[in-house]
């Protein structure tokens, strides 16, 4: 009996160190999105910086057969903190590979050759890690004080194990439910949006990675205190490809099927395997293990790519008279959950036609989106010098030269092919010239990064429609409103007294606006389970609840029911005798001649004329080059 206390003492320990590992790892790809292939060496590094902090000094210890740096000899709980701090430092280093330039598939690819690499070097390099052998003799906590090797140690190293990891798991939560948690979730569906919107990517990944290697750290060290041993061989990158399938079986985003899957995978494969009969070759069970392993992450991709337990959709919007608001997310996958969260009885047909019933009449924009007083002196407040755009050699944008004035809405139109949503994206910030000048409220903002032209007011909308489809309508726009107290890694830390009233009235904004807009069925419905026209009034909202003093519009109008497109038409204007700038490109005409003055025609990537539309339909040059038919 007693043989079976320690196995599960065992089991204890293994099980929080795996789950601990999970939730670090799914905090970082699950939540923020950011495919970190080197999670493993976060957990090494916490459980070697732990071992050494533990051990004596190595010239007098062990007959000096190892060498390892530090040997400082600290008591518990010294060296588990040391592991996370230790595990933190050390994604300083991989912010630059996952910053604004390396992303996605890049960066996991970064990630993982990095991890190769320090697995390498630290197997090599005898003097500071001791090399492949590693070190061993690790002492325990307390094992001065308390028999190591009894059942009573071993539970209870297994319960403050246990109670470190449901500490985690309440501190990853506490963060993925606040603003913070939901600019994480736009970042990793739209980081180029998010970006557009005032997002700071680099700090949101800096935050994430560094939390994420903390709890890594801690997990390891954790676990050298129990096996009183580290060797580099034990922490190849293979073993973050068992925490990744962990995570995918279990189901990305959600902390709790994070741990079901630590529980089925890493840790249930591997007591399987214990029991399978012996066999010729003692190394095909292990092979026959990842095989397992391989085939589990791809039947899961292929049938059920959300997981046991999928991420779940947040409900904004509380509205108790719609029963379909409050029912639980679907657990097929993403297609069936968002056709499960919008009404039954409007497929995308009807419902493009009843979006036209919006009473964007009624909305008091000044107040929503906290314009003040109007201002409104028609002086420039955007202009261009030279702006030119080369794409390998091809010259897409030439020469532009243009000056936007404050309180106008402006118009931009011409061929396809003519540069339009180029020029709207360098004056964004979203691509940057490749030479000339632009000048915002006469400050030079071209090397300005484009969340911060945002913050300081210039917003733009893209050619595509560009939702954040795994959040809901609501989540979508309240996640544009700026400077949310709850919106960085220490406000959410502070939890919902500190943020949770300002949340709840940036919901009510959102949700009048929605209103308004004749979409509030669909406040919590996934945004990527929208019509193409709703998805388009979706990013006009989330535009204009960024509260930007310049709106950059690129086709806003693409799929919206032309009764609705004017009534936004009227609401723009109105917004432009408020103090507001908007720049709009669009191919419909009759919303040109209706609401634009002046209209600047591109054509070939140059400015070919600028007036009113009636004034441009007398140039001969203008009408060849667009107006024709």
């Amino acid at each position: 009996m007693p043989s079976y206390g320690f196995y599960f003492a065992i089991i204890l320990v293994y099980g929080a160190v795996d789950a601990m590992a999970c939730l670090g790892l799914n905090f970082e790809f699950g939540v923020a999105g950011i495919s970190n292939f080197g999670f493993i060496i976060f957990q090494a590094m916490g459980a070697y910086t732990a071992a050494v902090l533990s051990m004596p000094n190595a010239a007098h210890s062990n007959g000096g057969f190892q060498q390892y740096v530090l040997g400082w000899h600290l008591p518990w709980p010294l060296p588990w903190i040391g592991a996370a701090i230790a595990g933190g430092l050390l994604a300083l280093p991989f912010v630059f590979l996952v910053g604004k330039r390396l992303r996605g598939d890049f960066a996991a690819v970064g990630l993982l050759v990095s991890a190769v690499l320090l697995n390498l070097l630290v197997t090599n390099y005898v003097p500071l890690f001791n090399g492949a052998a590693g070190i061993s003799l690790v002492p325990a906590p307390f094992q001065s004080i308390w028999n190591t090797q009894g059942l009573g140690y071993q539970f209870s190293y297994g319960a403050v194990a246990t109670i470190l990891t449901i500490g985690v798991y309440f501190l990853v939560k506490r963060l993925t439910e606040s603003p913070f948690g939901r600019s994480l979730r736009a970042m990793r569906d739209n980081d180029i949006v998010a970006d557009s919107l005032g997002k700071d990517l680099r700090a949101q990944r800096t935050s994430v990675l560094i939390l994420g290697g903390m709890i890594a750290g801690l997990s390891g060290a954790i676990l050298v205190g129990f096996i009183t041993l580290w060797a580099p061989s034990a922490w190849g990158y293979a073993e973050t490809i068992v925490l990744f399938a962990a995570i995918i079986i279990g189901g990305a985003g959600n902390h709790k099927g994070a741990v079901l899957g630590a529980i089925i995978v890493p840790l249930g494969f591997e007591e399987i395997t214990r029991y399978l009969p012996p066999v010729g070759n003692p190394e095909l069970v292990p092979a026959l293990e990842w095989v397992a392993i391989g085939l589990l992450i791809v039947l899961f991709l292929w049938f059920r790519p959300n997981g046991i337990l999928p991420e779940r959709r947040r409900i904004l919007s509380h509205d108790k008279n719609d029963p379909a608001t409050l029912a639980p997310p679907e657990t097929g996958d993403l297609a069936r959950e968002m056709s499960a969260a919008v009404p039954d009885d409007l497929s995308d047909d009807h419902s493009d036609a009843l979006i036209k019933i919006g009473n964007v009449d009624r909305l008091n924009f000044r107040d929503l989106l906290r314009l003040g007083e109007p201002v409104n002196d028609h002086r420039v407040i955007l202009s261009t010098n030279g702006l030119t755009k080369t794409f390998n050699g091809v010259t897409v944008v030439s020469d532009v030269t243009i000056s936007i004035n404050q309180g106008r809405l402006t118009g931009m139109i011409g061929p396809n092919g003519a540069g339009k949503s180029t020029t709207l994206a360098m004056l964004a910030g979203t691509l940057s010239p490749s030479s000339g000048q632009i000048f915002y409220e006469g400050r030079d903002i071209t090397s300005l990064p484009s969340n911060k032209r945002a913050l300081a007011g210039m917003v733009r909308t893209f050619q595509l429609a560009s939702e954040f489809k795994k959040l809901t309508v609501l989540e979508n726009l309240v996640s544009a409103i700026p400077h949310q107290s709850g919106d960085s890694f220490f406000g959410a830390l502070r939890g919902k007294r500190y943020w949770g009233a300002e949340d709840r009235a940036n919901i009510e904004r959102a949700k009048d606006v929605l209103d308004g807009f004749g979409l509030f069925q669909y406040a919590d419905a996934y945004a990527g389970g929208l019509s193409g026209g709703q998805r388009r009034l979706v990013e006009i909202m989330r535009a204009l609840l960024a509260e930007p003093k310049v709106l950059l519009l690129d086709e806003p109008m693409a799929g919206v029911h032309p009764n609705l497109a004017h009534k936004i038409g009227d609401q723009l204007t109105r917004l432009c005798d408020s103090g507001m700038t908007i720049v709009m490109v669009e191919h419909e005409l009759s919303l040109m001649d209706a609401f634009c003055d002046p209209v600047i025609v591109l054509a070939e990537g140059r400015v070919l004329a600028q007036g009113t539309m009636a004034e441009l339909r007398l140039k001969e040059e203008v009408v060849e080059a667009y107006l024709v038919g």
